[in-house]
């Protein structure tokens, strides 16, 4: 269980950082450990090994897929900086187009809000986790 070996260190120092109560550190320290062998901390290992094995994927579409995603969702939002000067010049079409694209976003369905965010983590996640392997 490398995987886990590997989350246990950081998820402790962040434990040391975020409590500072010395009691309440130790405690949430024993639990952690506590989770080690449990079912629930395996789960997690299962997730994040499916994650890393799809993001080391030699099929350009798995492998490309999370990144492409985010590079659709910075897009997005650096359309942001043409509206803000669109709106120094002519603050009625700034809003129009505002409206019009408020009203795009709002009608899409919640879920694929929920699969950027999920996408999102664990693309960052399976990053980091390779970092730390030194397979990145």
């Amino acid at each position: 269980m490398p995987l886990v070996e590997s989350l246990i260190g950081p998820i402790a120092s962040i434990i040391d950082k975020i409590i500072p109560d010395k009691e309440a550190r130790a405690k949430a320290k024993l639990e952690l450990l506590a989770l080690e062998g449990s079912h629930e901390l395996k789960a997690i290992e299962a997730r994040l090994s499916a994650i890393v094995a799809e993001a080391n994927s030699k099929d350009p579409w798995t492998s490309r897929a999370r990144p492409s995603f985010l590079y659709v969702m910075y897009a997005i939002m650096l359309f942001a900086l043409p509206m803000g000067i669109l709106g120094a010049f002519s603050p009625t079409a700034a809003e129009a187009i505002g409206s019009g694209i408020t009203a795009y976003l709002r009608g899409l369905p919640e879920e694929l809000y929920a699969l950027f965010g999920t996408g999102y983590l664990g693309y960052t996640a399976a990053r980091q986790w390779g970092k730390v392997k030194g397979v990145d």
